[in-house]
């Protein structure tokens, strides 16, 4: 059977389950709650937008080696605390909307992958960390029908609205 496998950085963009960072900071903003930062806020991820993953798996269909494993990055390694202060920024609001919560016990402090395996076969992230952020906040503004009943707990009967029972 063919297996190519894929490891990726921290992923972003819409439809993201909000109890990511950054869905859930955007989210918890646009409801008026603070953002519950890990520590100091220094731990270090990488960050790649989802149609990046996506198409670094299409890629690796076409190009990759049967059996091999492939690392995925965006190449946006940063803090959680200038992640945390881009977010705010694009909602308006200052450092006075941070709760700074205690850390979980045993949290890496930099989560980092070796992309240059898939780097020579030609492949490079399309999308810039600066320009894909803006989109998925806009994302998350315009669409709290879907976040809303999953962060309430009434996704059940929101998902069983659209689809029907058997969804």
């Amino acid at each position: 059977m063919p297996i190519i496998i894929t490891r990726a950085s921290n992923n972003y963009g819409s439809n993201q389950y909000p109890e990511k960072l950054i869905p859930l900071f955007v989210t918890n903003l646009i409801e008026g709650k603070k953002v519950p930062l890990y520590g100091d806020g220094k731990n270090i991820r990488d960050w790649l937008f989802v149609q990046d993953h996506c198409d670094a798996i299409e890629f690796l269909l076409e190009n990759g080696e049967n059996g091999e494993v492939y690392n995925v990055g965006g190449g946006n390694e940063m803090q959680n605390i200038e992640i945390t202060r881009l977010i705010l920024e694009l909602m308006g609001v200052g450092d006075e909307m941070i709760k700074y919560v205690p850390d979980r016990p045993g949290h890496d402090q930099r989560y980092s992958l070796n992309t240059e395996k898939l780097a020579k076969l030609g492949w490079k992230p399309q999308f810039d960390f600066q320009s894909a952020l803006p989109e998925t906040v806009r994302w998350y503004r315009e669409n709290d029908d879907w976040w809303r009943p999953i962060k309430s707990g009434e996704y059940l009967d929101y998902y069983k609205k659209q689809y029907g029972e058997n969804f």
